[in-house]
Order: structure tokens, then sequence, then C-alpha cells
């Protein structure tokens, strides 16, 4: 994704596979406090370190399996994917992804795999270091198949409406569509091609439409899953840095919108009307949702804070807690019960914030 922390966009390469080799985690204690309007506020952060990222590391995507109950860690340069345990903490490494050293602004940078998405059954996980996409099996942890692409791929989404997956190319302003009917065997199906930089994804599986926005036009579009027509463009105002993340709330038809220092929720069902929106803090790009406890989870890393806010089925959002985090941290996942997972790229770790002890207010649907 594109943002003003740094990213890396890298190409070419193969991929080979590897057997998981378990990590134990390693928490360690961050100072933090924490403030709340509506709940108990959550404890303090702790970390768990990422194998070989002790000088710290590009983190980008993470990704949430609930059937599992895992937090996935595309960890970059080191080469590994970090699968995290949402209950016990415990890391299994997944080792052997290609990495590749660049030259950014001067400075040489180790890129790998940065993003990841759940399938049936699989986890497929994106690679600047070789420009890949492979599978993971979801169960055992072993990679299966690879596919090179021309561009580096950017961010990843599994459509099961579809059984295909999405993947963003900025680079040369596309979207790469792959048929993955066969789990764990992607094969090339199509691109769509914009006038400007697809950067965030969402998707609505029920009404069969795919979000994301173009970061340098400050526009959000809607595309059908069948005939992969925008059918719907809409203007978020964020600003010159443009539109990140997006998070869809199928329940209510609500689109939030990540801009890079607030999110806001527009109504997908009426021409992207503005509903709501909140203040959350600088360095904002990928946020999640717990639809079940209408729990937002948003890490801004310049602002070095946590916010969980609830959303309302009128689009609007309260602000329930807000914890202390780090320099640079952000892109968090949350697991069911709500406790986040934030991307600490420059410590080389992830953070991990427990969910109010309190639940949030019930949201009338």
């Amino acid at each position: 994704m594109r943002s003003s922390l740094p990213c890396l966009l890298v190409s070419v390469a193969a991929c080979g596979h590897s057997s998981p080799s378990p990590t134990p985690a390693s928490p360690t204690g961050s100072s933090a406090a924490a403030t709340t309007t509506a709940a108990t506020p959550p404890a303090t952060p702790t970390a768990i370190a990422l194998p070989g990222a002790t000088a710290g590391v590009f983190l980008d995507y993470l990704a949430y399996d609930p059937a599992h109950n895992r937090v996935w860690v595309p960890a970059g340069g080191t080469g590994r994917v970090d699968v995290i345990d949402a209950h016990t903490q415990q890391l299994t490494a997944i080792e052997g992804f290609a990495t590749k050293e660049v030259e950014r602004r001067g400075e040489k940078r180790t890129v790998g795999p940065t993003s990841a998405t759940v399938g049936d059954g699989v986890v497929y996980i994106g690679n600047r270091g070789d420009s890949s996409i492979c599978a993971v099996d979801a169960t055992s942890l072993v990679r299966g198949e690879c596919v090179t692409l021309d561009q580096s791929p950017d961010g990843l989404q599994f459509v099961a409406a579809t059984k295909e997956l999405w993947v963003t190319t900025p680079r040369d302003k596309s979207i790469r569509i792959f048929d993955v009917a066969k789990p764990g065997h992607p094969v090339a199906k199509g691109k769509i091609a914009f006038d400007g930089e697809p950067e965030g994804f969402a998707v609505d599986n029920q009404r069969g439409v795919f979000f994301t926005n173009l970061e340098d036009k400050d526009k959000t579009l809607a595309i059908d899953l069948k005939t992969h027509a925008t059918i719907g463009t809409w203007e978020p105002k964020c600003g010159e840095d443009g539109p990140k993340g997006l998070v869809f709330d199928a329940a209510t038809n609500h689109l939030i919108v990540v801009c890079p220092d607030h999110i806001e929720a527009l109504d997908a069902g009426h021409g992207g009307a503005m509903l709501g929106t909140l203040a959350i803090g600088d360095g904002l790009d990928a946020i999640d949702l717990v639809p079940a406890r209408h729990l937002v989870i948003a890490a801004a890393g310049r602002a070095e804070k946590l916010v969980l806010a609830t959303l309302a089925a009128d689009g609007t959002f309260t602000a329930v807690a807000t914890v202390a985090t780090a320099k640079g941290a952000r892109n968090a996942v949350a697991s069911a019960d709500g406790t986040s997972f934030v991307a600490n790229g420059p410590a080389g770790s992830i953070l991990v914030v427990p969910a109010p002890s309190a639940a949030p207010p019930a949201v009338t649907r």
C-alpha cells in the first residue's frame, strides 16, 4: 500500500516450498496508557517478537483466520510468514519465502512477503520479493503452489462469492484476478485497469460488489464482481494523501473508508452518502472490524495509538477506548473476541491489545 510511512514495491524471481518450524512467542512489556468513554479499558499491550526482525521489518497487511483462531503476519524481509495462535500467542514461523534487496531513497532494504488473505482452507500470501502469490494450507501450515505476476502484488482479497482472488497491483494501475475454485491452485483469469492506483479492498459477497480506492485520485470505487464494471465512484475527500484501507459491514451495507487521520462510514446502498466520521490520529492505513461486536479497530502509526470504536446502525461511530502503542504501529487486525494485533514493524514485533473487559454497548441493526 502506498503511504507516507515507508512502503516498498519490487518484482522478480520464483518461490519454493517449506515446512513450518515452531518458534515460541516472546512477550515483552510495553508501557501504555488507556482511556475510555464507554467500556473498561484494555490492559497494557504486550509484544510478540518476530523471528529475525530484531532490527525492524516492513509489515503491511495482516490477516485473521477465524476457523483456526490464528493471525497471519507476512514478515517482509525476514523471508518468513509468522502465524500466531490468537489464544495462546504461540508463534509458528513458515520459512523460505523469497526476499530481495532494493534501494529506496538512498537506503538499502530487504523486502519479502507483505500481504495475506484467508480462502477456503488455505491462506494466500503476496510477496514483493519475487512478485509471487503462494498458497499455504491453513491447518498444516505447509506451503503449496505459487504463481508469479509481472507486477508486485500489494493487497490480496479472497472473494467467496466467485471463488476468486483479487490482487491490487498499483504500479500498473490494475487489479489482477485469479480463479481459486480449486483451493490452493490460483489460475490467472483477468485484469481490470484503472485511471489511478488501487489501494485498499473490501468485498460484499452477498450483493456481488468489490470495493477499492484510487489513492492518487481521492476516490472510492464499487465494482461489479461479475461484469467488472465500475458501478459507483465516490469521493471520501481524504485529501492529498488519499484514502487508504477499507472495511465493509455486511449487516448495514456500510463501507468504512480509512483516511490518513480519520475514518468515514459511507452508505454503499445509497450512492456512497457520508454517514459518520471519527478522528483517530495521523498514520492510519488498514483497519479491522469485529462484526459480532460492532467494534472497529484502528491503529495510527504516527499518533502512536489504537482506537476502539463502535459502529452504529445509522453509520455513526462512538469511541470506547484509546490505547497508547508505539511509533509506526499500524494495520491492526482483531480476533473474534476483539483482541487487537498491531503490526509494529519498526520494533519487529506484533503488539497484542486485549479487548475491553466490558463489552461495548449493544447496537441495534
